[in-house]
């Protein structure tokens, strides 16, 4: 039988109260466990969004995997090398950047290696008129090109990420184990995620051509006028490509910084837009096409000190059948190849000296392929930077000097 509770001297049923306490006990429990479910559902959600935004990029990998005989052998360790490409397409609302002729050419290419310890990150800028050797590689309709020594980012016209790949593979002799290609509207999403990178210009900046006008002095840029920076040529610097790559180097370490530095990476309100942006900004080859994989990369390289990131150009100089043109400097580019393909240290400096950065060089000494005895492996220095280096150094070095 039912105990139908005690009724006290005041006609309360005694038993009421510890009902109360266990009926809101399971409501608060029921309410919680709703909260949890919907926040993981949400989460699912945002994940499952994210991870579907990168597009996977099974061409290359078929088109790469006929000629795997021909490739250099990969790495040893977990050293990795991943080529970064900065595709000039003008289709897919990119149109009023210019004429869409249907084809496309690699506008940045940067060799980004990524050393065993994660001690230090190396990007490596090839020129996009640097004279290379093409192999032939598989048109878009099936075509076969023919062997040929021509302007670098011609291989991507011929033949796309692949072409480009076995390209750069063929004149570094290192493999490259993963690839990113990313559009313009990609660039633009990603530095308004991050709430814009800043730059320093040591004069007012006027450039029809690249949409671009700014004053001289420190400043943040945003989506299109940080594009119009990083591609322009006319009325900036010489209006050189080697000048154009010295400003993108240090745009990229200016981005490194911020998104270091403002605690992106640990504010979940803060790096879902950056995931966001980034992962529907990109192309990416097999290994790299899940938010998992490229937190993977990001958590090889979020560690780094901000000085042993670093960004240099291949040693090059203009070509002599055309000043228009570029070719490696030798022997200098093969020991860059050669020190980056057995992941030694590689030493920066800034200006056309390439006088050495004594912060990259500080322990570097036991990297592996290093002397045993312990000794520093300083190597040559090559022009570039650091992401640790303040934005409007090399205009203040440049303004000492004269």
């Amino acid at each position: 039988m039912t105990d139908p509770g005690t009724i006290d001297d005041s006609g309360t049923d005694s038993s009421a109260a510890p009902r109360r306490r266990r009926r809101w006990l399971r409501w608060t429990a029921l309410g919680i466990s709703v909260l949890v479910l919907g926040a993981a559902g949400v989460g699912w959600s945002l994940f499952q969004k994210l991870d579907g935004n990168i597009r996977t990029d099974e061409d290359t990998a078929d088109e790469l995997a006929r000629f795997e005989d021909e490739r250099p052998v990969p790495i040893e360790g977990k050293a990795q090398n991943v080529l970064i490409l900065g595709s000039d397409n003008r289709g897919d609302g990119n149109g009023k950047y210019g004429r869409d002729e249907g084809t496309e050419r690699a506008d940045t290419a940067i060799l980004l290696h990524i050393a065993a310890d994660r001690r230090s990150a190396t990007g490596v800028s090839l020129p996009r008129d640097l004279m290379a050797d093409i192999p032939r590689c598989t048109t878009k309709d099936g075509t076969r090109t023919r062997k040929q020594f021509a302007q670098f980012n011609w291989a991507y016209q011929f033949g796309g990420t692949a072409c480009t790949i076995r390209t750069v593979e063929k004149m570094t002799d290192i493999r490259i184990d993963h690839h990113l290609v990313v559009d313009f509207r990609g660039f633009k999403k990603l530095v308004d995620a991050v709430g814009g990178v800043d730059v320093c210009l040591s004069e007012s900046v006027h450039d029809r051509d690249a949409k671009l006008d700014l004053p001289a002095g420190r400043q943040t840029l945003h989506g299109e006028d940080a594009l119009g920076y990083v591609r322009a040529r006319h009325g900036i610097g010489d209006g050189s490509d080697t000048d154009r790559i010295d400003r993108q180097q240090q745009f990229m370490g200016s981005l490194v910084k911020k998104v270091r530095g403002n605690g992106v990476l640990l504010n979940p309100t803060k790096v879902y837009p950056v995931l966001d942006a980034a992962t529907s900004a990109l192309t990416a080859d097999s290994g790299l096409d899940s938010l998992k994989e490229l937190y993977e990369l990001v958590r090889a390289v979020r560690d780094i000190p901000e000085e042993k990131v670093r960004f240099l150009t291949v040693p090059r100089q203009s070509y002599e059948l055309d000043i228009n043109r570029d070719q490696l400097v030798q022997p200098e580019a093969d020991q860059l190849f050669t020190r980056l393909r057995h992941d030694r240290p590689v030493r920066v400096g800034s200006g056309k000296d390439r006088v050495a950065d004594t912060e990259s060089a500080r322990d570097d000494a036991k990297k592996p392929g290093d002397a045993s005895d312990g000794k520093r492996d300083s190597g040559p220095s090559y022009r570039g930077t650091t992401a640790a280096r303040d934005i409007c150094a090399a205009n203040e070095a440049e303004n000492a000097a004269n």
